[in-house]
């Protein structure tokens, strides 16, 4: 860690494993501030049409890639040799993509995970699965980045700020400063798991946002749900050993507030559809990325019942999800639970934070 603090951009190469619209975006990022920067594609279609045309026309149009950004199906040449790999593959995938990381990384490099979900079988973050998969990095090699933002904002440099994590300051401090920019602003935490978890649960409160959106309810009834959802998200958090002040930052409510209102939101937009009446199995038929809310609500919910965690709204949403129940029935479950007294359900948790 010590080696890398004060190296310049053109001293640096990073590798980006991952290039659907967020690790292509955060890869042009790293690009256009004079980082030498290698894309992992796993599509090797896609690999040879970014270094014919210098875009991404699947997941990332419109936006032109530099050329010291170089696309590769080869992921020994993204990542070895890299004082820093930024991981932004599906959830799902993680495990299986870190896998194939454990033999290339160098012994210091630093991995810093931008893939927003929890594992469906372990219940781990994603931080958690690279621990898991890769032993030797330690929590203090392992860093985060969340936090309210669009791919395509980020692409076309609108002004955005994001957070970043590692248990070990020093680490989250040099992230930060090798992904801040004039357009780009980056906050340091050490919180991990508060940052992940925020960065997850987000998106099945925004899939419960697009329902209410496709049902053609009011923004009462949108804020009230952010609203809640956040506790939520906050109790959860609590039981799992976060700083319960996360979650009023940006990994916690600024990423909620955007995706449960953002049109780019495709978790938003799955919930919107099913809203509407569509069925969950043609709306992801029909999607090019992929909606992390729809597995995470699987995970959030076998999770808060292990943990003995109260998530009506989540719990909600995999009904929805997994057991067709409809939206307006989990409308009026939701509106019709016993009566209580706003802030006492949440103090048990916080104070047990």
């Amino acid at each position: 860690m010590e080696n890398h603090t004060d190296i310049e951009p053109s001293d640096m190469k990073i590798g980006v494993v991952g290039a659907g619209s967020w690790g292509t975006a955060l890869a042009h990022l790293l690009s256009t501030k004079g980082f030498a920067v290698d894309l992992w594609v796993f599509e090797a279609e896609i690999a040879e049409q970014i270094r014919e045309t210098r875009e991404n026309r699947v997941f990332l149009p419109g936006v032109r890639l530099p050329g010291n950004l170089v696309p590769s199906n080869d992921i020994e040449q993204v990542v070895a040799g890299k004082p820093l790999v930024l991981v932004v593959v599906p959830s799902h995938v993680l495990r299986q993509t870190a896998g194939r990381l454990t033999e290339y990384l160098d012994a210091q490099s630093i991995v810093v995970s931008a893939s927003k979900g929890i594992e469906n079988e372990t219940h781990l973050t994603m931080s958690g699965v690279l621990r898991q998969v890769v032993p030797s990095l330690g929590s203090d090699r392992i860093a985060v980045l969340s936090g309210p933002s669009f791919a395509k904002e980020v692409a076309r440099q609108v002004p955005t700020a994001v957070t970043a994590a590692c248990q070990e300051r020093a680490t989250a401090d040099f992230v930060q400063r090798v992904f801040a920019s004039p357009f780009f602003r980056v906050y340091a935490h050490e919180d991990v798991i508060g940052v992940e978890l925020g960065g997850a649960v987000k998106n099945v409160i925004a899939i419960a946002a697009g329902i209410v959106d496709g049902l053609g309810l009011g923004l009462n009834t949108r804020a009230a749900l952010i609203t809640r959802g956040l506790a939520e998200i906050r109790r959860l958090g609590a039981k799992m050993g976060a700083n319960p002040r996360t979650f009023s930052g940006l990994a916690g409510v600024g990423d909620l507030i955007l995706t449960c209102t953002g049109d780019l939101s495709r978790n938003h937009t799955v919930g919107k559809k099913l809203g509407q009446g569509k069925k969950l199995s043609q709306i992801l038929s029909e999607m090019t990325m992929v909606a992390e809310g729809v597995r995470t609500a699987k995970s959030v919910y076998n999770l808060s019942r292990k943990l003995d965690v109260e998530m009506p709204i989540s719990h909600e949403i995999y009904r929805i999800l997994y057991e067709e129940e409809a939206p307006k029935v989990a409308l009026k479950r939701l509106m019709t639970r016993d009566l209580k007294a706003e802030m006492d359900e949440d103090r048990e948790g916080i104070e047990n934070a």
